[in-house]
């Protein structure tokens, strides 16, 4: 028990040190999408290998279709109703959201420029619902690193190297949307405090309430989670690795899946 809450806090601390780096630092926005393309491609090894595999072996194609489904469709859910709430941009890129408004405002003057640039500034999205997405973000990628700690052969590595690795530019672009938002830097850490909490806390209980579930159950829990990370892959990252990071993003994310693959052997 006290392992997996060990373990849910080492990667959700990833959030914390994104944070630190967006507050005294300026990182290169191509490095940030750099970043968010390994971490897609090692994600998507930790769904495929770890998540999805041990949910077939475990429950059978039947259930871990299921949940797989039933996870990807909550997830997007979510997604759409905290993105409504000034979520949407959790994972961008702080520097394009700031080019983004600087653009609106060049070539405008009075009354409109400054209307155009509280549009621009909006679009790096509310405090709260940044910290909602995120708070979304992690919960099963959580669950799931308690669960990996029930197989007896201790914590799922590709699972807390990819779930760490993703967490950075996240906690790094969502800290600076705080900030446009005119969050404190106190109120600022006390969030991600809360995020680690969290995580550390959802992988406790993923440990704790899956250990009582017959197979089939905790193979659909864990197609669950697969497929809202999946969900959240595409709806979020890789798209914004992409524009952040270019062409390149392609062999780097290649890069982050090889890693999930030696990771899981």
């Amino acid at each position: 028990m006290w392992g997996a809450l060990m373990w849910g806090a080492i990667a959700g601390s990833a959030v914390l040190l994104g944070a630190l780096v967006a507050m005294y630092f300026k990182i290169p926005k191509k490095i940030i999408g750099w970043i968010m393309a390994f971490g897609t491609g090692t994600l998507i090894g930790a769904a495929s290998f770890e998540l999805l595999e041990d949910a077939i072996e475990d429950g059978g194609l039947v259930a871990t279709a299921i949940g797989f489904l039933v996870g990807a469709v909550v997830y997007t859910v979510f997604d759409l109703l905290i993105s409504s709430r000034g979520g949407a941009n959790r994972k961008r890129s702080y520097y394009s959201r700031a080019e983004e408004g600087d653009d609106q405002d060049s070539g405008k003057s009075g009354q409109n420029a400054s209307s155009d640039g509280k549009k621009g500034k909006s679009k790096g999205g509310s405090g709260l619902g940044i910290f909602a997405g995120t708070v979304m973000d992690a919960i099963p990628e959580s669950i799931m690193i308690g669960a990996s700690l029930l197989t007896g052969q201790g914590v799922s590595a590709v699972l807390v190297v990819s779930i760490f690795v993703s967490n950075i530019p996240e906690g790094l672009s969502s800290t600076v949307g705080m900030q446009q938002s005119n969050y404190s830097r106190s109120k600022i850490w006390g969030m991600w405090i809360a995020v680690l909490i969290v995580s550390s806390l959802a992988s406790m209980l993923g440990y704790l309430f899956l250990e009582m579930l017959p197979n089939e159950i905790k193979a659909g829990i864990g197609a669950f989670a697969g497929g809202g990370i999946i969900a959240m892959l595409c709806s979020t990252m890789a798209p914004e690795a992409y524009e952040e990071g270019g062409p390149m993003v392609g062999l780097i994310a290649s890069l982050g899946l090889l890693a999930a693959l030696i990771l899981s052997i």
